[in-house]
């Protein structure tokens, strides 16, 4: 809920931003002269491509989150089975080993939505957030039906450096 919050918070945020932003750029289309109206609409871009952005996301956020429900309904949320470090950071060996079963079990069930949103789980807990996003997604196009693409099919398994490896490795991610 928190989190929920915080996120209409900054949505709430970055809306007034695009305004004030927006008006600025009519303000100066509406001076008229070549520069300004130049400028006023290279100011006009910033708001639209925000928008854009943030009803991509939110839509992304509400898929996922139908998704989650409809898995939790259905007793199917993984369970989290992860070992800590004191800190409350999760253990490395511990998200491998959990990234390796949902890994197999994606490799098994391909078409199956609910073991991609836990493979997405697991890359977020391996703190791998891009290809998270990308798991989370190829979930939500399994899970609405829509035709999955080769290629989004092929990349599951493979690291953004083009080699196989388990979530421990270090490579290309924030060591935080």
């Amino acid at each position: 809920m928190r989190a929920r919050l915080g996120y209409f918070a900054l949505a709430a945020l970055l809306v007034f931003y695009f305004v004030l932003v927006g008006s600025r750029g009519v303000l100066l289309i509406q001076q008229g002269t070549p520069v300004t109206v130049v400028f006023g609409l290279a100011v006009l871009v910033l708001p639209v491509i925000g928008v854009w952005f943030l009803w991509h996301t939110t839509r992304f956020a509400r898929s996922a989150g139908r998704l989650a429900r409809e898995l939790e309904a259905e007793g199917g949320l993984p369970v989290d089975e992860l070992r800590r470090t004191p800190s409350g950071r999760i253990d490395r060996d511990s998200a491998d080993a959990v990234f390796a079963k949902r890994q197999t079990e994606v490799e098994q069930s391909p078409d199956d939505w609910r073991c991609w949103f836990r493979l997405a789980v697991a890359y977020r807990d391996a703190r791998d957030t891009p290809r998270a996003r990308k798991a989370m997604r190829h979930a939500i196009v399994l899970h609405d039906g829509a035709e999955v693409s080769a290629p989004a099919a092929q990349q599951r398994g493979t690291r953004q450096d083009g080699t196989h490896g388990s979530v421990g490795d270090d490579t290309g991610r924030d060591q935080g």
